[in-house]
């Protein structure tokens, strides 16, 4: 779990083609688009076509469909992605021939110091959002920033972009300690909640991990006031720490919170007690309060207005897979949610009750069996607050299934909720039973989202 390897000033010194294994993935492309900026020779190869490659070779760059050895011929180094094995025979290939190979977030790592202005986002829950935010708000700006995000941005049609400006903003995810092999300049810590114990294996280390991203900030951290596991974190570090909440004193605190319509709010902002911006959300949802104080707090220390900060909030209707309104069926709106933890999932379920007065449908693919094993209970609970719940297999992802739990194992902790066999499965269902006025959700950070899909398709 531990990062063996420190940042290397030198890692591209002498390369000018770069081959990406897992060339189609979200957390490439922007990868690929910053480096193609900075003129490096791309090449990649995928197993399945995509709207992302599309993109790609619409830059130019060639990308070959399957894995083979042949593919890295020529390739200077080769990126891949944590998906990808030991025996890959593009991987094998460039080790018998010596050609360097490095991880995804290593390249992350790298490319974060190629702009002297770095605003990495970390947390358990919201980065992609706050990330999104804090994005739309220096491209809004003129700032023409880069970026890395973990879900799509309308606002910049993609996963993330090269910009020509002095910041880029990184999601930075706390799984197996890659945020730690990011530079910021800016360090936001949304919240830290019991996730990823599977690598961690004590809310101990993972705080540690999380203290250590704070330390790694050469301005100052943004934090989040309200949540005590991240103060604890906090504790007697040495650096410059902005706060901001909702609860508790705040240096950028929400005041005067209310609905202005069903699920979306508006409030004031007080910066060190001062009146300083009036926020109105253009993305549903009270959790979204913290994400659109976190990019509040970040203004002054990105040298804009209280006036940017507004605009983002009030254009910005949300990332892909993050309360993405999908469409109808049978007069019921869909919605497609990437809640894959209990906190994130009570969250989402909270907005979608607001939004209803119909029946509230909950379409759930449980993510990893450790996760789901470990939280079996925490989720049963939130799902229960939905009307009825269908859920899916258990996607292992990276993990062996051994046996030891099954969504039947979640179902029967959950009043009347079903299992199905497959994502075509519960898309038939939610057609066979939705109505007019109710609203179906599907949650969880696998593939569900293609449900979703299929349930809109005429």
């Amino acid at each position: 779990m531990a990062i063996t390897s420190g940042f290397n000033k030198d890692l591209l010194a002498g390369v000018s083609r770069l081959h990406f294994i897992g060339i189609g993935g979200s957390g490439m492309f922007p990868l690929v688009q910053i480096l193609a900026s900075k003129g490096y020779t791309i090449t990649g190869s995928d197993v399945n076509e995509g709207t992302i490659i599309d993109s790609e070779r619409a830059m130019g760059i060639h990308v070959y469909m399957g894995h083979a050895a042949e593919n890295v011929l020529g390739a200077d180094m080769v990126v891949y992605s944590a998906a990808i094995h030991e025996d890959n025979p593009e991987l094998q290939e460039a080790d018998m021939r010596g050609i360097p190979c490095v991880e995804r977030s290593v390249m992350l790592g790298y490319v974060s110091r190629l702009y002297p202005r770095s605003i990495c986002v970390a947390g358990t829950h919201g980065k992609t959002t706050t990330t999104s935010l804090i994005t739309t708000m220096l491209e809004l700006a003129g700032r023409d920033p880069a970026a890395v995000i973990g879900g799509k941005l309308p606002l910049i049609h993609g996963y993330g972009k090269a910009g020509n400006g002095q910041n880029i903003v990184v999601e930075a995810c706390e799984f197996a300690e890659t945020f730690l092999r990011l530079a910021p300049s800016v360090s936001v810590i949304l919240n830290i909640d019991n996730d990823h114990l599977d690598c961690y294996g004590t809310m101990g280390n993972l705080k540690m991990a999380f203290r250590k991203f704070a330390l790694l900030a050469s301005h100052t951290v943004v934090v989040n006031a309200d949540d005590e596991n991240t103060m604890q974190v906090m504790n007697s570090i040495d650096r410059d720490v902005r706060t901001f909440g909702i609860r508790k004193h705040a240096d950028y605190k929400a005041e005067n919170v209310r609905e202005y319509k069903p699920g979306f709010y508006e409030f004031d902002v007080l910066e060190f007690g001062e009146p300083y911006a009036h926020i109105k959300m253009g993305a549903p949802g009270y959790h979204n309060i913290y994400n659109a104080l976190a990019m509040t707090a970040c203004v002054p220390l990105v040298g804009l207005c209280p006036s940017d900060a507004e605009a983002a909030a009030a254009n910005f209707t949300g990332a892909g897979r993050r309360f993405e309104i999908k469409g109808e069926v049978n007069g019921a709106m869909v919605v497609d949610d990437y809640a894959h933890h209990p906190t994130e999932v009570g969250a989402t379920l909270k907005t979608a009750r607001e939004l209803t007065t119909g029946t509230l449908w909950a379409v759930h693919q449980p993510f990893t069996y450790s996760r789901t094993r470990a939280l079996l209970r925490e989720f049963a609970e939130v799902l229960s607050r939905a009307d009825r719940v269908v859920l899916t297999p258990i996607m292992g992802s990276r993990e062996v299934d051994d046996g030891s739990v099954k969504s039947e194992d979640l179902a029967a902790l959950i009043p009347g909720a079903i299992v199905v066999e497959s994502l075509d499965a519960a898309a038939q269902y939610i057609k066979e039973n939705a109505k007019e006025g109710d609203l179906v959700i599907t949650m969880g950070c696998g593939d569900v989202y293609k449900a979703a899909d299929r349930m809109i398709q005429e």
